[in-house]
């Protein structure tokens, strides 16, 4: 699982996929954050906190992790080379392990130059340095648990297809309908306790729950449990595809 995940970092870094992600999903919370003028803008938000950032976040990494999933299996599929996985001495599942720690690993990477938004901010409060860690940590923490589910969407999309487009796409897909679709779904319902039930299955009311600097296992045993399931999906996918 170590070498998978070590050939992953390399393959990111030896080729323009990472500084491409990282650059890209700086410039855009960069863009939004502190020069376009809107609902995202700090300086137009009028507080001095991080949450526009953490709402933006999101649907950044929402198209960002599948384009560097999209590969994961697809591209294994078009060149004929997948076989070769089921015949080397380390185990399918390793693979599928490796293969999403070290995506996760970038998606973490380019989230770390984020950090020096948490002095920036705590610099334009009206008392300086009044910032409140609790909320930021635990949306810092609940970004990187989302993350991990977008990978594994990912990865079990790009086991779908051996075309990466409709890998990315698949990928988009299923991310956008977790995350944001059971919220949408849930504003139809007439009745609150079916809405707050649906409601619940989407990954972006667990993620705002965290966000709030509560860490409640339910929502931890959520995104662990959705990044498990997709997994398991892709390993069941991958056998499959060996019969």
């Amino acid at each position: 699982m170590l070498a998978i995940f070590k050939r992953e970092i390399q393959s990111f870094f030896t080729s323009p996929i990472a500084y491409l992600v990282i650059g890209l999903f700086l410039t855009l919370n960069g863009l939004f954050l502190w020069v376009f003028k809107g609902e995202f803008n700090i300086f137009d938000y009028g507080f001095a906190d991080l949450s526009n950032f953490f709402l933006l976040a999101p649907w950044v990494f929402l198209f960002l992790i599948p384009a560097i999933t999209m590969k994961s299996f697809s591209e294994e599929r078009k060149l004929g080379t997948l076989e070769l996985l089921f015949i080397k001495p380390i185990s399918v599942s390793k693979t599928v392990l490796g293969k999403f720690l070290g995506t996760l690993t970038l998606g973490i990477i380019a989230l770390l130059p984020t950090i020096i938004y948490i002095y920036a901010v705590s610099q334009l409060g009206t008392t300086v340095g009044n910032l409140d860690l609790g909320p930021v940590m635990g949306s810092y923490f609940g970004t990187v648990l989302l993350m991990s589910c977008y990978t594994s969407i990912g990865i079990f999309a790009s086991t779908l297809s051996d075309n990466q487009i409709v890998a990315f796409i698949t990928g988009v897909i299923l991310c956008f309908i977790i995350f944001y679709g059971f919220e949408g779904i849930s504003t139809l319902m007439t009745d609150g306790e079916t809405s707050l039930a649906i409601k619940s299955l989407g990954m972006k009311q667990h993620f705002d729950s965290i966000s709030l600097g509560v860490l409640d296992t339910r929502d931890l045993i959520y995104f662990i449990s959705v990044t498990a399931f997709f997994l398991f999906l892709t390993l069941l996918q991958l056998k499959n595809m060996n019969r």
